[in-house]
């Protein structure tokens, strides 16, 4: 329990700090990137507004809030991937589709499987870019680290998904051990966006 406080606390100290070098270096971002920015403040955002309902308001039902989470990551991190890679127009008809797909209410697909409909997504997009990246030597992208452990993190996230719906009958001690992996993981991806901003020059 307190490996999982210690790591969550981490994780969200690195978002904030995320968030304020996001804002400072903003200057030195080209159109494209100002969407890295984009996306660490909506995380920002969503955890800013979980704990707010949890300690402020003493919300103890937060499900209202996933559907904005789910779908808001997936099209910031969607349009990102869309205009890095200049893909035509037209990608951001289904990206929206989906997008708002997610968002409804849907009896027949649960949030989890969202979430994991989600993350194969930008598992794709990011997959893609770091395989452009590499494949083109003149490319002089600033952000392959951080696609990378986007790349990372998202996969993992669905590996672990999969393995907390096979392992069905752990306790809530375990479920959050490997919980604890997911937020280290997630820390992982904020450092390395920490790293990216930091050396971001014009």
């Amino acid at each position: 329990m307190e490996i999982y406080e210690v790591i969550l606390y981490l994780n969200n100290g690195l978002l904030f700090i995320c968030a304020v070098l996001g804002l400072i270096k903003y200057k030195f971002f080209k159109n494209t990137e100002k969407w890295y920015v984009y996306y660490i403040i909506f995380l920002f955002l969503i955890e800013a507004i979980v704990k707010i309902s949890l300690y402020q308001l003493a919300v103890k039902d937060l499900s209202f809030i996933f559907p904005y989470y789910v779908s808001g990551e997936l099209l910031v991190l969607g349009i990102l991937f869309i205009r890095k890679l200049k893909m035509p127009y037209y990608w951001y008809i289904p990206l929206a589709i989906l997008a708002g797909y997610l968002f409804i209410d849907n009896s027949h697909v649960t949030d989890d499987v969202k979430k994991v409909i989600s993350n194969i997504v930008v598992i794709c997009f990011a997959g893609y870019a770091l395989l452009t990246e590499i494949k083109n030597s003149k490319i002089n992208d600033r952000f392959m680290l951080a696609d990378s452990f986007i790349f990372l993190y998202y996969t993992l996230s669905v590996f672990l998904f999969f393995l907390l719906r096979q392992l069905s009958n752990l306790g809530e001690a375990e479920a959050k051990i490997i919980w604890s992996i997911n937020n280290l993981l997630c820390s992982f991806l904020y450092l390395s966006i920490i790293y990216t901003f930091l050396k971001l020059k014009k």
